[in-house]
């Protein structure tokens, strides 16, 4: 479950977003209110805002987001627990609060709203209230038995460590079966493969590496693998052929039938290895001996 948390000045407005009923809003709690309606809890708020009329920020917004799948198993009742526990890890039970749940695109997340201002007219300590709020939602899907956060950035490392897989693992079979003589044959090779190879463009309009999609997910190649930067994938597909790439004038080169020009690293690369192959064609025929 992932928590935020901020200090915000609109209360009316923002207490009618989380009351959205084109978004299936439900109350799920309510503590120290008697209001029916936006508005009217809105100026409960501020009945007891106006005992500190030097803080600006006087409503806490919060939004708790439980993975997916957790969402589609909390009932009502146990939105309410968590929305609870919550307030208690953040020390807020002594204010007033109310929660709305939204279940729109399937997935199920909770808008609470609490009065920054006491009824003793103090304002709470919004000091790293995003943090806070993290931690504070650790703590209550841990003792709820939900997925936490870490627990769901561990998924996503360990995903993409097998995606990162995955695209090395078709480079090395497109390189080593199908021996792609320039940049075209190899983008359509690894299409074939169901790994989309897009060329990434600079500021300045210069090809400067490629970046791989795959299920999903967009990585450099450097992200992929160190032997998968542009420079050094250049240098593989150069060594496929005789001639290695061919630069046309200015450092560009044919890519999808349209001259690109080359980021200054790649065009040394491809520079670098076309004069080694030069020279090795030069040895080999006995030139200069």
């Amino acid at each position: 479950m992932i928590g935020k948390g901020k200090s915000i000045s609109h209360t009316g407005a923002s207490m009618a977003y989380g009351w959205n009923q084109e978004k299936n809003a439900e109350i799920v709690y309510s503590q120290h209110l008697a209001g029916d309606d936006p508005k009217e809890v809105t100026e409960e708020f501020k009945i007891i805002q106006e005992q500190n009329e030097r803080t600006k920020n006087n409503t806490l917004s919060f939004v708790l987001s439980p993975t997916v799948e957790d969402g589609r198993m909390l009932s009502k009742k146990q939105l309410k627990e968590l929305t609870g526990k919550f307030i208690t890890e953040m020390k807020l039970k002594e204010r007033q609060a109310i929660a709305f749940v939204h279940k729109d695109k399937q997935h199920t997340h909770i808008h609470l709203y609490v009065n920054r201002i006491g009824f003793d007219g103090r304002a709470y300590k919004d000091n790293f209230i995003g943090k806070r709020s993290q931690h504070a939602a650790e703590r209550v899907a841990m003792d709820m038995g939900l997925t936490t956060v870490r627990e769901v950035q561990l998924e996503k490392l360990n995903e993409q460590k097998r995606v990162r897989a995955v695209i090395r693992q078709t480079h090395e079979k497109v390189m080593a079966e199908m021996k792609p003589r320039d940049f075209d044959s190899y983008i359509g090779y690894m299409k074939k493969n169901r790994v989309k190879v897009i060329p990434s463009i600079n500021k300045q309009k210069k090809l400067q590496g490629f970046r791989f999609e795959y299920k999903g997910h967009n990585l450099k190649g450097s992200e992929v693998h160190r032997s998968m930067s542009g420079g050094k994938l250049a240098i593989q597909i150069a060594n496929n052929s005789e001639r290695g790439i061919q630069l046309q004038k200015a450092n560009s080169i044919q890519l999808s039938g349209k001259a690109i020009d080359l980021g200054a690293n790649l065009a040394a690369s491809i520079a670098k290895r076309a004069l080694k192959m030069v020279i090795k064609r030069a040895l080999d025929q006995g030139i200069g001996m």
